[in-house]
């Protein structure tokens, strides 16, 4: 019984880092990368549609994004749906392609964006925290209901614990190599 707690317990805190880890690929470093777009919603006949599913999404230098869509026809709304984004990128199209210039990252929106990936990595924290609440509370239940003995809580509440420091480690050490990656000029 503790085990399986324990691994749910594990299970959803790797689901908690990988959500930061999909979040900070999405935060722009001044550098193109495939991952500023893939996850854009466009409306294709009125069907939010992942833009990867449209187009050929490819990096020509480390400064632009071009995406190729699939159909000529397809260019305005992928074109509306960047405008819309909050990207802060301005799409530029020859009638088959769609280029994204990356502009150099300011010294003011790197401290923003740094400031981000701050409060990301907060928010996975206490995601990692609440499941470890909710995974105690379970064991501490278990051991009203008699399934378990008080020596097998706290041996649980130890181990939930272990794996909540480990994860909050990894969700710091995600941060600040994110962070690094910003700043870097």
């Amino acid at each position: 019984m503790i085990k399986d707690i324990l691994a749910n317990a594990e299970k959803r805190m790797d689901k908690a880092v990988e959500a930061m880890e999909n979040d900070l690929m999405a935060i722009r470093t001044g550098r193109a990368s495939p991952s500023l777009v893939e996850r854009l919603t466009v409306d294709y006949y009125n069907m939010p549609t992942p833009l990867q599913q449209l187009a050929a999404i490819s990096i020509p230098d480390a400064q632009t994004i071009q995406i190729r869509p699939y159909t000529a026809n397809d260019i305005p709304a992928i074109e509306r749906a960047i405008a819309l984004s909050d990207l802060g990128l301005t799409p530029n199209n020859d009638g088959q392609n769609i280029r994204l210039i990356i502009p150099p990252l300011t010294e003011e929106r790197r401290r923003d964006l740094s400031k981000v990936v701050h409060k990301r990595a907060e928010e996975a924290r206490v995601a990692v925290r609440n499941i470890r609440r909710d995974e105690i509370n379970d064991l501490r239940e278990m051991e009203r209901e008699s399934m378990i003995s008080e020596d097998d809580l706290h041996r649980g509440q130890d181990r939930i614990q272990d794996k909540t420091d480990e994860h909050i480690k990894h969700i710091d050490d995600l941060a600040k190599e994110k962070e690094k990656e910003i700043m870097t000029l």
